[in-house]
């Protein structure tokens, strides 16, 4: 019979070893590109032939298995929907079969409305 940390160590080497658990997550973030701002995402694949796609949108990724696209924000405004707070990755095998469909974060407030202050009354307690 095994101790509950045998049990506990088996049980997070099982979960370890999953490809749920392994899988690499694409990340968004906040970068300037000229005069304007970008979102740039980074992820994974397996084949540098796979296509990649945000928001069910081709894009033209560089790297072979570790890719980037810099979007502009325009573009991200654009392809999401208002107040979206992620973007849908799908990456496709050039026989068309998808390997892989994320939902990944954007950075905080991005495609909020911004709000102009006439004033600010901050008051002490």
């Amino acid at each position: 019979m095994i101790g509950r940390s045998q049990a506990a160590l088996l049980l997070f080497a099982a979960a370890a070893a999953s490809p749920v658990v392994a899988r690499p997550v694409a990340t968004t973030r906040l970068v300037s590109c000229g005069a304007d701002d970008c979102l740039l995402v980074r992820g994974r694949r397996a084949s540098p032939r796979a296509a990649v796609r945000i928001n069910g949108h081709p894009v033209a990724a560089s790297g072979e298995g570790a890719w980037q696209v810099t979007l502009p924000l325009a573009t991200v405004r654009d392809w999401s929907t208002p107040f979206a707070r992620t973007l849908q990755i799908a990456i496709e095998e050039p026989t068309g079969a998808r390997v892989e469909d994320e939902a990944v974060r954007l950075p905080v407030g991005l495609l909020a409305h911004r709000i102009e202050l006439a004033s600010l009354t901050v008051r002490a307690r």
